[in-house]
């Protein structure tokens, strides 16, 4: 499975709606890495876009300078949110980039053409409007444009798009935005422009093949990204593009168009393959605003990993992030389901049980005993798709099973032969949630698995912090 993310503009720092897709991502590649299949899970930034270079002007800083610095903050997530992402790409630094998007300028030659056009532009969303405000919610007024660009033949591929789309062959999930393209690919496409003058560019990006006066739009740019990082002379182009049959985007709903229409139009007419999969996500919001780094309230998620832990930030992106719908975050909810989920769920349960083998059994595992539930198939379904709090829910099932287990068993009050049984079961049951919370949790899960794992069990350190006072008589 070749699995990406967009790649974000690095005008500023990434906000926690970044790390949104991007742990999404992380679980689909680890999920099915755990079944054996292969994959590539790649990620990156999008350097050459004029909103870099008005955000260094306004900075007094080189565009380079500015470029550098924030890429390295996306690409430094890794870390932080526990990424397992197999390439990163940078359009400005990547060798095959500029190459490739040459190569597909080319390619679709026969479906380009110039002329004059004059619209309103939304530097926020590097797109132009027929009228304003920005519907993505972009304060900046929008900008008049008269300029000579080149065009795309988009108006070609209508039919071609509407067929691939509404047969399923080119998937968009949730079904709401699937329906959302079609209906726009029904209401008629209008030829889009795709460069835009070098002298508006402030001269960054990659120019137009045979017309330096113009740059390739930031968007068609971008979106090349996809196959130019597989450009590499290796074969990977051939394996993962060419011949994998399940190509995968993660997108968010403000690119929705770009990456469902604009996109395998590209493709459609450069004769190349197009992706399997799109899931569409809707947008973290705070105070009810769109999470952005223009709107003030993009909160940093490296900091908040620095005060509440990788596992705390994972889990709330996953576990209360609804497939349909944008979600509220604050702080506050983000310790409540850590502090009821992990410390007080998975950390209890899992310091409860082994404490109980410490005690009554010396450390020693009883060889009886499975596990109290079967949860890969709900977990698989779930993420087939793509509903990540789904599947987590499922996950959590054998934490609720067990922890229900625990309290009518009750081994501290059971004769040795039955608590060998009760233990048995329950350390399995542990077992089987480190191994499938790993996707999820890598963290956690290697933590959990350690208490629990093969040889004499001792008495373990909590799993997680408390970030709130806890209840009384509470463990963990």
């Amino acid at each position: 499975m070749y699995i990406t993310t967009t790649i974000p503009y690095v005008n500023a720092r990434p906000h926690l709606g970044h790390a949104l897709e991007l742990v999404q991502a992380d679980v689909l590649a680890r999920h099915h890495r755990r079944r054996g299949e292969p994959v590539r899970f790649q990620t990156g930034t999008d350097d050459n876009s004029l909103k870099n270079v008005l955000a260094a002007e306004a900075a007094g800083v080189p565009v380079r300078e500015l470029v550098d610095r924030n890429a390295a903050a996306f690409e430094g997530l890794r870390g932080p949110l526990a990424l397992s992402f197999d390439s990163f790409i940078r359009t400005s630094t990547h060798p095959g980039h500029r190459d490739g998007v040459e190569r597909i300028w080319q390619e679709t030659g026969h479906d380009l053409y110039q002329r004059h056009y004059e619209g309103l532009y939304c530097v926020g969303c590097e797109q132009f409007y027929p009228e304003g405000p920005c519907p993505d919610g972009h304060e900046a007024p929008l900008q008049r444009v008269s300029e000579q660009n080149w065009f795309f033949r988009l108006s070609r591929y209508q039919d071609d798009l509407y067929a691939l789309i509404s047969s399923g062959r080119l998937r968009i999930e949730p079904a709401a935005r699937r329906n959302e393209v079609l209906a726009f690919v029904a209401a008629g496409l209008d030829d889009i422009s795709v460069s835009r003058s070098a002298a508006r560019a402030r001269g960054w990006g990659i120019p137009v093949p045979g017309d330096p006066a113009q740059v390739v739009y930031v968007w068609w740019d971008a979106l090349a990204n996809y196959i130019t990082a597989l450009d590499d002379g290796g074969g990977d182009y051939e394996r993962w593009w060419v011949r994998e049959p399940r190509k995968v985007h993660l997108v968010g709903k403000g690119v929705i168009r770009f990456h469902t229409v604009y996109w395998p139009a590209m493709l459609l007419s450069a004769g190349r393959p197009l992706p399997t999969a799109i899931f569409v996500h809707d947008y973290l919001t705070a105070g009810g605003r769109k999470i952005s780094k223009s709107s003030g309230n993009a909160a940093d998620p490296a900091a908040l990993v620095r005060v509440y832990g990788t596992d705390a930030v994972r889990w709330w992106l996953l576990r209360e992030v609804p497939r349909v719908g944008d979600a509220d975050f604050t702080e506050a909810r983000l310790v409540a389901r850590a502090d009821e989920d992990l410390a007080n769920g998975l950390g209890n349960l899992v310091s409860r049980v082994a404490t109980m083998v410490v005690r009554f059994l010396d450390g020693h595992v009883p060889e009886e005993g499975e596990p109290l539930a079967e949860v890969d198939g709900a977990v698989d379904e779930a993420l087939a798709e793509f509903d990540f709090r789904r599947a987590a829910l499922a996950v959590w099932t054998l934490v609720e099973e067990a922890n229900r287990y625990v309290e009518l068993a009750r081994p501290w009050q059971q004769s040795r032969r039955e608590r060998e049984v009760s233990l048995g079961t329950l350390v399995r049951t542990c077992r089987e949630l480190a191994v499938q919370l790993e996707p999820f949790l890598p963290g956690a899960a290697a933590r959990a698995s350690a208490v629990v794992g093969a040889g004499r069990l001792t008495r373990p350190e909590p799993l997680f912090p408390r970030h709130t006072r806890p209840a009384a008589g509470g463990t963990g």
